[in-house]
């Protein structure tokens, strides 16, 4: 092996091999420090905009010892409140057991231990014998206090840091390669998640690289190679698949089938992953490519399979209300399948479908991590399915799922053997999960890369 050299500081030294620390995944220390460096600083997804319609709906979101309340004070206003009382620190609204979060709608926010009462925003608006006080709860010191949220791609975000700039920079480049998908306009298909045995960034890296696949999903080798890219972008970082020219749609989500036949091998491969993950694709997608076989002739090239295949799902979609946007392929090329936005959320972005994950500590323990999947689809207006977050247990998960969760348990395992020297991501293909290491140290003071 090796001798290792220098920290990777710069986006551009990530292109060469570096050595990540196992300090990160596995260190208690690191992990209790995490509260205080990085998730009390960083802009966090914390929930749909779509799970908050109306006036006086909320959910709740935790994060460690913090929790918020983002709740609608308006048709076009959401506020975000700390989920304490200012009086004796009680929680203003418990997360029933065994549930990811709370939700409801209230008019008001009533302390359950004293009574105090707030309005949606957080002002007091009622206490008990408030002259005992002496007139000292003014100017706030009686209110809950707010936290920064903004709204981006359908989704809630806060930030905990008060002095935390706008959400735009934050996540930049992202929001400008993913506003073309229209994200906003999706719904969940279906929500599930996990308290899985595994630290958070563990959880993250099994989904954002395509190295594995060969070796973790060998029945998608079936249906083609699957020759990945990984990209630093910034705080954040880009994956997406190499792609023959004249068919760059299949650098993203909308991938053909290859082979002697691709009107055949893109059926089997639709098949498969809609009864084996139930993600990055849909009904309509599946249906049309069950029927290439009919409606093109033998011998079709690749690139005019992939075209029609695609143009007829969206005529298809488009002729039951379901209206796709159009996207360039060579804009499909350079967004790729998906975005890790810094530091625990993923977006798997389509034209008409997209697969999320998320993970975020559990109690500060280094060896466990709240896991979360979620697939949106576009709907018709009015038809899109009521969902909620199912807790699903390991092997109830997708199969395509459980062959990922069998690694994560084993690498956070064996990430504590005195043997490991670090891990040695892909220099091109697993380039995500340096990023995420180079930008985590940043925050956290430790835990550089190094090069060799």
């Amino acid at each position: 092996m090796g001798e290792i050299g220098r920290i990777v500081q710069a986006a551009d030294e990530l292109s060469e091999p570096v050595n990540i620390p196992a300090e990160a995944y596995v260190s208690p220390e690191y992990a209790r420090a995490e509260r205080d460096r990085l998730w009390r600083k960083v802009w966090l997804q914390a929930g749909r905009i779509e799970d908050i319609p109306e006036v006086g709906n909320y959910i709740t979101y935790d994060i460690l010892d913090d929790s918020v309340v983002i709740v609608r004070t308006g048709p076009d206003k959401i506020t975000a409140l700390h989920n304490v009382c200012p009086h004796r620190g009680r929680k203003l609204i418990d997360v029933p057991a065994g549930t990811r979060n709370a939700r409801g709608s209230r008019p008001n926010f009533i302390c359950g231990y004293h009574g105090w009462t707030f309005d949606l925003e957080g002002r007091n608006t009622y206490f008990e014998h408030q002259e005992d006080w002496q007139g000292k709860l003014c100017e706030g010191l009686g209110d809950v206090g707010q936290v920064k949220v903004e709204t981006w791609g359908g989704w809630l975000w806060v930030n905990l840091d008060p002095e935390a700039g706008p959400l735009k920079d934050y996540l930049e480049p992202a929001m400008t390669m993913l506003d073309p998908y229209q994200l906003q306009n999706m719904r969940a298909r279906w929500r599930k998640w996990v308290i899985f045995d595994c630290n958070w960034k563990v959880a993250m890296e099994a989904f954002s690289e395509t190295y594995h696949v060969a070796t973790t999903h060998p029945e998608f080798m079936e249906f083609g190679q699957f020759r990945g890219w990984a990209r630093n972008q910034g705080l954040h970082s880009n994956i997406g698949y190499d792609a023959p020219k004249g068919q760059e749609e299949d650098s993203g989500k909308l991938r053909l089938g290859a082979g002697e036949d691709p009107r055949l091998t893109t059926a089997d491969m639709q098949n498969f992953t809609w009864a084996n993950a139930n993600t990055n694709t849909t009904a309509t997608l599946v249906a049309v490519a069950n029927r290439l076989k009919d409606e093109l002739p033998e011998g079709t090239p690749a690139a005019e399979v992939s075209k029609y295949w695609i143009q007829t799902a969206r005529a298809e979609d488009e002729a039951r209300g379901v209206v796709w946007p159009t996207v360039d392929p060579q804009h499909t090329s350079q967004a790729g399948t998906a975005w890790q936005i810094f530091p625990n959320f993923q977006i798997g972005h389509a034209v008409n479908n997209m697969l999320c994950y998320q993970a975020r500590p559990y109690k500060s323990d280094p060896d466990k991590c709240i896991f979360e999947a979620a697939v949106y689809e576009l709907y018709p207006e009015g038809e899109a399915p009521a969902t909620d977050w199912e807790y699903t247990e390991p092997a109830d998960w997708p199969p395509v799922l459980q062959q990922d969760f069998a690694n994560m348990a084993a690498v956070q395992q064996g990430m504590k053997n005195v043997g490991f020297r670090g891990a040695q991501p892909n220099p091109y293909m697993e380039r995500s999960v340096a990023s995420l290491h180079m930008n985590l140290a940043k925050f956290m003071g430790t835990g550089f890369p190094h090069r060799y």
